[in-house]
């Protein structure tokens, strides 16, 4: 039996501030996600004999290829009325609009073009390690909108809701909403401890593409379902059956399961972890 009828959330968004310069939780938590994220990864290129110049470049790439391409998705999807007559505001990143969708394409452009230029291997190489800080970060990325008291839920009786004081555009700040962004960061954590099970316990990158393909399912796939108990982002989507979120998020789940059906139709591969393993043996 539940001891309350919703909660009073209501924090500041600024952890603390060095003069002028305000230390956000978002801030933290992106940065928290970045260098765990590295270190995932670190240990993923080392198991399969991949140069550390290689993990470098490679964050470069994600990093810039994400703030475009997530801020892009947010203009183009969410924004284009406004910004197609104010585009000397596309630049200011700091207001805010950041598209995930938009950030998953810029990842993928990213992925080519690092593919192409740097490791000269398949994309899929690259996507079935990138996957796993994704959604480490995804997580964290959530935990920051729950911070910010932004992207809330729909009014709901449930004895979790959560009341946002704080949150902008509202027509009652007062009632109680869903914690989608806490919904959203269990779920992305929970898909996170999934592909570390695959990739350090069931050898999945023996099957390239099933890691990247069941990112894009999972992910998408939950936040397709999250969005039914969400606010709309933006006024025109109040008309729509289906918001731009759950539109957007269509597309990456057909190729996510059209990814893991090929990868699981297709023989295993050998990589340098069995190769590795076999030199082992045979010196012994």
């Amino acid at each position: 039996m539940f001891i309350f009828n919703y909660i009073t959330w209501a924090p500041d968004p600024a952890l603390f501030s060095l003069g002028p310069v305000a230390v956000r939780y978002y801030g933290l938590f992106f940065a928290i996600a970045f260098i765990l994220g590295y270190y995932i990864a670190e240990k993923m290129y080392k198991r399969d004999n991949a140069p550390q110049e290689w993990l470098d470049k490679l964050f470069i790439f994600v990093m810039v290829a994400t703030i475009i391409g997530a801020r892009m998705g947010h203009v183009i999807f969410y924004g284009w009325d406004y910004y197609s007559t104010h585009p000397e505001d596309i630049i200011k990143v700091w207001e805010g609009g950041l598209a995930s969708h938009g950030g998953a394409v810029g990842i993928l452009v990213a992925v080519f073009m690092y593919s192409r230029f740097v490791t000269k291997r398949s994309m899929l190489w690259t996507l079935d390690k990138l996957v796993v800080p994704v959604a480490l970060g995804a997580t964290f990325i959530r935990l920051g909108n729950l911070m910010n008291s932004e992207i809330v839920g729909s009014v709901t009786t449930v004895p979790w809701g959560f009341v946002f004081l704080k949150a902008h555009g509202l027509d009652d700040p007062t009632l109680p909403r869903h914690p989608a962004q806490l919904y959203e960061a269990l779920c992305y954590l929970g898909i996170f401890i999934l592909l570390m099970y695959m990739y350090w316990r069931r050898n999945a990158s023996e099957r390239p593409g099933l890691m990247f393909g069941t990112l894009l399912t999972s992910v998408f796939g939950c936040r397709f379902l999250i969005e039914f108990v969400k606010e709309n982002q933006e006024a025109f989507e109040d008309s729509m059956l289906l918001n731009m979120g759950q539109l957007l998020s269509i597309p990456f789940i057909i190729l996510g399961i059209y990814f893991v059906n090929k990868a699981l139709k297709s023989p295993k591969v050998e990589t340098l972890i069995i190769e590795n393993r076999r030199e082992r043996r045979n010196k012994k």
